[in-house]
């Protein structure tokens, strides 16, 4: 994720510390995910390295995202600032990463590329994870499912049906600590895509449409809207969110500059991803 900001002096420290404690906070959460208590793990604190496979695996994923931006920035001429990683007290552990942008993006084609560059590069590294995460995930019958089940995407489908084969009804997989980290990369990739604002997908929206994404955005707040009344209710809190942040994309400086044919195709390839990837109900069974 990028966040157009004001330039502001930072040092690298913060950045540094940030990233420590989001390592830890992500692998106390894997630990907490492989049963151990909270009252274990504050009495014994080497049972955090139960998290690692897990910590580890969404850290890569998201490092992979935002190096991916930040790189793509600097070849642009872009001042952008190295990613703060966010540590929380959730269930995974972090509220994820973003860059800081500190200067003007130049044209539409630095918009296209940086816009897509974190999902691609979170992409490169989650899906190979998750692939081998679900050779190391198990199948058990659940025939009334209890506790929350995480949902699905095409691409997830595809994968389970390429490593597992195809499922009889009435079983589930129980994801091991890396496919689940890798579960989640793929969910990143897809919000991160949805053509609103300042997300990724905000970006390639308006390299693509220019001020016609304006009309994308709001479509696809309604649609967020919809999906939270018939499906996963956390869609009304990113709806808010994206509409307090504003569906509006600054222009770059050369908005006038179009876009050559490998980047329209670049394009495409966004819209697949994010079709592919996108869960229309990432968690039930509340």
């Amino acid at each position: 994720m990028t966040l157009k900001l004001k330039p502001k002096g930072s040092s690298i420290a913060l950045n540094i510390l940030l990233f420590l404690l989001t390592v830890i906070s992500t692998t106390a959460a894997g630990a907490l995910q492989q049963g151990v208590s909270l009252a274990a793990l504050l009495k014994d604190w080497t049972l955090i390295t139960r998290g690692i496979p897990f910590s580890f695996t969404l850290l890569a994923i998201l490092i992979a995202h935002e190096m991916s931006h930040y790189f793509v920035s600097r070849y642009h001429g872009v001042r952008v600032t190295l990613p703060f990683f966010i540590p929380a007290p959730s269930v995974i552990g972090t509220f994820g990463a973003f860059i800081r942008i500190k200067s003007p993006m130049e044209d539409r084609r630095a918009l296209l590329d940086i816009g897509l560059s974190g999902p691609l590069g979170g992409a490169v590294v989650a899906i190979p994870v998750l692939y081998i995460g679900l050779k190391m995930s198990t199948i058990q019958i659940m025939p009334k499912p209890t506790g929350v089940e995480l949902g699905s995407s095409i691409l997830l489908d595809q994968m389970v049906r390429f490593t597992l084969g195809k499922l009889p009804d009435y079983y589930q997989v129980v994801l091991h600590p890396v496919a689940f980290a890798g579960w989640i990369g793929i969910l990143v990739t897809s919000l991160n895509l949805i053509p609103i604002g300042q997300l990724d997908g905000g970006h390639i929206a308006y390299a693509i449409l220019g001020e016609k994404s304006k009309r994308l955005a709001i479509g696809c707040f309604i649609a967020l809207i919809i999906l939270g009344l018939v499906g996963w209710p956390g869609w009304f809190i990113w709806a808010g969110l994206l509409y307090v942040m504003g569906w509006q994309h600054p222009p770059p400086l050369n908005p006038a500059i179009p876009l050559d044919t490998k980047r329209k195709w670049l394009g495409v390839l966004a819209l697949i991803l994010f079709v592919v990837t996108f869960t229309p109900t990432p968690f039930s069974g509340f």
